[in-house]
């Protein structure tokens, strides 16, 4: 990991809390992941309503230090969250539409601030 993307995490992963996300119980590729938020696509080009984030995350399950995680419409939380935001997320990893490694969201939960 970059020295970069070592400060950047420490940084946004600093003290605060947010509900846990779980698995659901016999659900083997299911990871959970919680984290701030470092980017968020409000509008999906698809059209389908569906939120996606990237987190600083110490999992790092898309890229080292980073996790993206798709929510659909119906878990889309309102008001969307954005940068800096905590946020929690359970589901199965699954293969985005760039090829990245990203959690399917089962379960999210936003920090209330």
């Amino acid at each position: 990991m970059s020295a970069f993307v070592a400060v950047v995490t420490a940084t946004l992963l600093a003290a605060a809390s947010v509900a846990p996300s779980h698995c659901p119980p016999g659900h083997p590729a299911c990871r959970t992941a919680e984290g701030r938020i470092v980017y968020v696509e409000r509008v999906d080009p698809d059209g389908d309503g569906d939120a996606h984030f990237v987190i600083a995350d110490k999992q790092g399950i898309t890229l080292p230090g980073l996790t993206a995680i798709d929510v659909r419409a119906g878990l889309r939380p309102q008001p969307l969250p954005g940068p800096g935001d905590l946020i929690s997320a359970a589901g199965p990893v699954q293969r985005g539409s760039y090829g990245q490694r990203q959690i399917h969201a089962l379960e999210l939960h936003v920090a209330a601030e």
